[in-house]
């Protein structure tokens, strides 16, 4: 086939979004539909046709599981609505491809509840509809107040271009508001530009994983690996200008608020090492949860004689050809790094503190056919249900896996009956893979699953871990010498590479970025090892301070960052438009409004999976609180973000 060519999306074109016209051939279509997801085909054709019939007359999905695009259909069934879909297709074709049919609401709950079986209850219609495209109110928000004068004469600095920082510049251009983005690094992308590592990839489905109003069917994995979400979040920043308004190399060293002049004086440092000031009335601070990595403090770990360096600044000019390499953790990032040099490496000794849950994913590395993109492509709202096929069963709709019964107890192993049915499911997945007792009793963990990001896994692991030149270890380690590392059981082994895969240190996202409010009150000060923000976005006493992926906005299982990231900087753009629009100095949330939606989370995660006593992890500060976690659902993330309430405000003019 010869399906047009992939690329990305114009989002200034309605039709991009929703599916671009065709005239392909017969040969093209029944490839395309072979190929697609049968549940968003189904629901493709009631857009294509206007015909609700459609779905009493054709078998619907079983059940919506997640990572699985086929809704645990059979073959026959799934055939079934191929068939149909194969008349259905070529006949909207020959109709010139005329504009699909959009359904109300009434409409939307029918086709819903075939699509989800009834899960998708009314609180969540608007909220899916928003992400269906069906309305634009999600991407754009409220109507803006405020003039464009005011806007334009509103300067704003942004601190960092990863995801965030580069969504910030693309709604604040939009607005006519004037910014500067202070990049660190030499061009966009924030973690995918810094975590490079071999097998480096995304764990979330790329349908997911991008901006709402940039889809794009260039992807060419199911799951796609660093150098593709790299050059997506490229081709976006091109696409929009951003690069013109960023300056790259160069560090945020501090922000000041000036009360007196209400601004904000940033001092930025190039690469060759000069300084310069911004003033700005506003400052958004995109530096993420993830950009301090952390390397335990390990006896004699400065005296190893070989390369050694973390993950997330991974070094291009080392070759790891024939060396004997030494991997220090075992969660995500060391858990996708190791299979990928396995095949190149002498040997590779695994250091694991603790077992990661892994999610059956049979698709992880999968590749995408032509077929199946060409259906994102054109499709009407195939691709937006495609993305709701990836979202929906991995984030409100599996609330009660997560939440602990305060009467149950088996030894800490799981926290609930619906935990307890995951754990001996992901249990039986390892042992698909092997029937070594000893390297089960090694990656079996003895926490409640989902108390972690699941990893994403399609046997590639445990086949990996069963390779004559890859060992798993559990024993600490007790030094670290020039040649190798020694556990605490005396043994010590030899390594010519060694390898950081230690995490992050996500209680103090700030790093040495030094953020002063109100009366010269630090912000690394106040937040100390619990950082706080209301609604993860605004601090007390540090005026038109504004946070992406602030404190309290890690959606821990399931959610896409960049999902969340829109539903912030539609808040953002509310905040300043209030500001600007009153003519106002600043605003900052009250003290007692942000104490109380903090009260309220943490006390949420108490009752959640992520605080239970068995599981440890970097989420936790030193007094067991999860303050960077997210603990409500994330519709009402959505609706609490949608707009701004001036009453939680102190506005000052």
């Amino acid at each position: 086939m010869n399906p047009t060519a992939p690329g990305m999306t114009d989002s200034r074109n309605t039709d991009a979004l929703i599916g671009l016209p065709f005239n392909d051939s017969d040969d093209v279509l029944r490839t395309a539909i072979d190929e697609a997801s049968v549940p968003a085909l189904l629901m493709s054709m009631v857009h294509m046709t206007g015909d609700l019939g459609l779905l009493d007359e054709l078998p619907r999905p079983f059940m919506l599981i997640p990572m699985d695009l086929q809704g645990g259909m059979n073959e026959p069934d799934k055939q079934a609505v191929r068939d149909r879909a194969y008349d259905v297709v070529r006949e909207y074709r020959d109709r010139g491809c005329p504009p699909p049919f959009v359904p109300d609401a009434e409409q939307m709950r029918v086709m819903l509840d075939v699509m989800a079986d009834g899960q998708v209850t009314d609180e969540y219609i608007d909220y899916v509809a928003a992400d269906l495209r069906l309305t634009d109110a999600d991407q754009n928000g409220p109507p803006l107040t405020s003039t464009p004068e005011q806007r334009s004469a509103f300067p704003v600095v942004v601190i960092g271009c990863g995801e965030a920082g580069l969504l910030a510049g693309i709604k604040l251009q939009q607005a006519g508001i004037p910014f500067t983005i202070v990049e660190k690094r030499d061009g966009v992308g924030g973690t995918w530009r810094a975590n490079r590592y071999p097998g480096c990839r995304v764990d979330i489905a790329n349908q997911y994983y991008a901006y709402s109003f940039e889809p794009t069917d260039h992807w060419t994995h199911y799951y796609s690996e660093q150098p593709e979400i790299l050059r997506y979040l490229e081709d976006v920043a091109a696409k929009h200008g951003i690069a013109e308004h960023t300056r790259f190399s160069t560090e945020v060293t501090e922000a000041v608020w000036d009360d007196s002049e209400s601004v904000w004086r940033v001092r930025i440092r190039a690469a060759d090492g000069s300084a310069e000031e911004l003033r700005a009335r506003a400052l958004i601070c995109a530096v993420g949860q993830f950009s301090n990595p952390v390397v335990p403090d390990i006896k004699g770990a400065s005296t190893f004689a070989g390369p050694a360096f973390h993950t997330a600044d991974w070094r291009d000019d080392v070759e790891l050809t024939g060396k004997r390499v030494a991997v220090i953790g075992a969660g995500a990032s060391g858990f996708q790094l190791v299979p990928a040099i396995a095949d190149d490496v002498e040997r590779v000794d695994v250091y694991q503190r603790t077992p990661q849950w892994m999610a059956p994913n049979i698709a992880y590395h999968d590749s995408i056919p032509d077929g199946a993109r060409w259906a994102i492509r054109h499709l009407p709202y195939y691709g937006r249900w495609l993305r709701f096929l990836s979202w929906w069963p991995l984030t409100d709709a599996a609330e009660e896996r997560v939440m602990m019964d305060p009467g149950w107890d088996d030894g800490g192993l799981s926290c609930g009956e619906a935990n307890r049915g995951i754990r001996e499911m992901l249990i039986a997945w390892m042992r698909a893979f092997t029937t070594d007792e000893d390297l089960l009793a090694k990656v079996i963990p003895d926490y409640p699953p989902m108390g972690k990001r699941m990893l994403q896994d399609n046997g590639t692991w445990l086949t990996t871990l069963q390779r004559d030149n890859v060992e798993l270890i559990r024993d600490g380690i007790a030094e670290i010498d020039a040649h190798g590392v020694t556990t605490v059981d005396g043994v010590h082994r030899r390594a010519d590479v060694l390898v950081w895969a230690t995490g992050f240190d996500v209680n103090h996202q700030l790093g040495p970025v030094d953020i002063r409010g109100l009366d010269g009150v630090s912000l690394n000060a106040a937040w100390g090892e619990s950082p706080y923000a209301y609604l993860g976005v605004t601090v007390p006493g540090f005026p038109n301070l504004y946070c992406m992926y602030g404190p309290g906005t890690n959606a821990v299982n399931g959610t896409s960052i960049i999902y969340n990231s829109e539903c912030q900087m539609r808040y953002v753009m509310a905040c300043l438009d209030m500001v600007i629009g009153a003519g106002a100095r600043w605003a900052a949330p009250r003290p007692e409004v942000c104490r109380d939606y903090h009260r309220r989370n943490q006390e949420r995660l108490k009752t959640m999976v992520y605080t239970h006593p068995n599981v440890v992890s970097y989420y936790k500060n030193a007094a067991g609180e999860v303050p960077t976690l997210y603990g409500f659902r994330i519709v009402d993330y959505w609706k609490w973000t949608r707009r701004v309430d001036p009453a939680d405000y102190e506005l000052r003019t």
